[in-house]
C-alpha cells in the first residue's frame, strides 16, 4: 500500500470511527421540507416540471406488446418490462457471480436494486452508478441513508428519499450481499463526453432527460456555458435498461481543460488516484455519469451527504465554486475508466 493511499484510508478510518457515535443517536425530528439551494445545478438533479403532462414513452401503452432491441435475441413483453416483480436483463451473459435476492427481487418496503441501478449496476445519470464499487464503500452508503447521514440537495429528488426508505427496510447482510455481487461486476465503459457548441434539446422522460427525436420538434441548440447536457443514445434503450447502450455528456467547449485545471488546484488524484481510477476502497470516478458525479460534489458541500467518506471530502469541495464543480465532474467523466479489476469481495 502506497503512503498517499496509507493517509487516505487512515483518515477515513478515523472518521468512520467518528461516526459510529452519530450513528447510534436518535434521527431527529423530520423538518419541514425546505425549498431547494438557489444556485442548484438542475440540470444534474432533473426536477419534475410542475404542472407538466407525463410525458410521452417510447414504449407501447399493451403490457402485451412484444419488445425487441438491437444486439440480442431476447424479447420481453412491456408488462415484464415494467419490473414489478424482478427485473428483465436483456444480456445476462454478461454478469460475474450470482444475483442476490434483494438486488433481484427486494422485499416488502425496498425494490430490488437492479430496477434502478440496472443488472449490471451501471445505472443511469439520474441515479448511481455502483458496478465496480469496493464493498466497504457501498455498505457504508448504505449505512449513511439509514442513519440520515446522505440525503439530496433537492428535496425534490424522489429517488434519494426512495434509498432512504430502501436502506431502513434492508439488513447488513442483504447490503453485504448486494455490495459484493455489484463490485464484481465490470466497470461501465459506455460514456462518450463531446465538447459542443449545442446539445439535443431535450425532455424530462422517466425519470431523465432524454433528446426529443427529430419527429417530434427535437433539434441541436445552443448549450449553456453553466451546464452538461447528459442524454441516452437511444431513448427507447434507456427506458427497457438496455445495459449495453451507450450515454453522451455535451458539454461547452473548453470545459475539460477548465476541468483538469480543477483537478490539480484541489487535488483530486490524492485520492481518487491521478487518473481518477480509484484507491482502494476510494471509488473511481472516471468514466462515471458526469450528473452523478455533480450531485454528489454539490450535496456534500451543501451538507445533504455528511458520512465518513463525505467528510474526507470536505476540505475540497469547500472551495468549489458550483462551476468548478461542473467542469471537473466533465473531466472526470471524460477519462478513460480503469481496466477491469479482478472479483472482489470485502476485505
Amino acid at each position: 500500500m502506497s503512503r498517499t493511499l496509507s493517509a487516505v484510508v487512515a483518515v477515513v478510518l478515523i472518521a468512520l470511527g467518528g461516526s459510529v457515535v452519530a450513528q447510534q443517536q436518535a434521527a431527529p425530528a423530520a423538518a419541514p421540507v425546505a425549498p431547494p439551494p438557489a444556485d442548484l445545478p438542475e440540470w444534474a438533479y432533473t426536477p419534475p416540471v410542475p404542472g407538466a403532462p407525463p410525458p410521452p414513452a417510447t414504449l407501447p401503452a399493451d403490457d402485451n406488446a412484444v419488445i425487441s432491441i438491437p444486439g440480442t435475441a431476447r424479447t420481453f413483453t412491456r408488462g415484464e418490462l415494467r419490473a414489478v416483480k424482478e427485473t428483465m436483463d436483456w444480456y445476462p451473459e454478461d454478469r460475474h457471480g450470482t444475483l442476490p435476492d434483494i438486488a433481484r427481487f427486494g422485499k416488502t418496503g425496498a425494490r430490488q436494486c437492479t430496477l434502478c441501478h440496472t443488472p449490471d449496476g451501471s445505472g443511469r445519470p439520474e441515479n448511481a452508478p455502483i458496478s465496480a464499487y469496493h464493498p466497504t464503500y457501498f455498505i457504508q452508503q448504505m449505512q449513511d441513508y439509514r442513519d440520515g447521514l446522505r440525503k439530496s440537495a433537492d428535496p425534490r429528488k424522489a429517488n434519494t428519499n426512495t434509498m432512504v426508505a430502501i436502506a431502513k427496510a434492508t439488513t447488513v447482510e442483504e447490503d453485504r450481499a448486494a455490495a459484493e455481487y455489484f463490485a464484481q461486476q465490470p466497470y461501465p465503459l459506455k460514456l462518450k463526453v463531446v465538447e459542443s457548441k449545442t446539445a439535443p434539446k431535450v425532455r424530462l422522460q422517466g425519470g431523465m432527460y432524454m433528446a426529443i427525436p427529430a419527429a417530434e420538434g427535437g433539434s441541436m441548440v445552443p448549450i449553456k456555458a453553466t451546464e452538461i447536457v447528459e442524454v441516452p443514445d437511444s431513448n427507447l434503450g434507456a427506458e427497457v435498461r438496455d445495459t449495453r447502450m451507450g450515454y453522451t455528456a455535451y458539454v461547452p467547449p473548453g470545459t475539460l481543460a477548465r476541468g483538469k485545471q480543477v483537478a490539480t488546484k484541489f487535488q483530486c488524484g490524492t485520492c481518487h488516484g491521478a487518473n481518477m481510477e480509484g484507491l482502494g476502497p476510494i471509488p473511481a470516478i472516471a468514466g462515471r455519469s458526469p450528473s452523478f458525479t455533480m450531485r454528489q460534489l454539490y450535496d456534500m458541500k451543501q451538507g445533504a451527504r455528511r458520512g465518513p467518506w463525505a467528510e474526507v471530502m470536505k476540505p475540497a469541495v469547500a472551495g468549489m465554486s458550483v462551476q468548478d464543480m461542473m467542469n471537473v465532474s466533465a473531466y472526470a467523466a471524460s477519462l478513460a475508466p480503469p481496466a477491469p479489476a479482478a472479483p472482489r469481495g470485502t476485505r
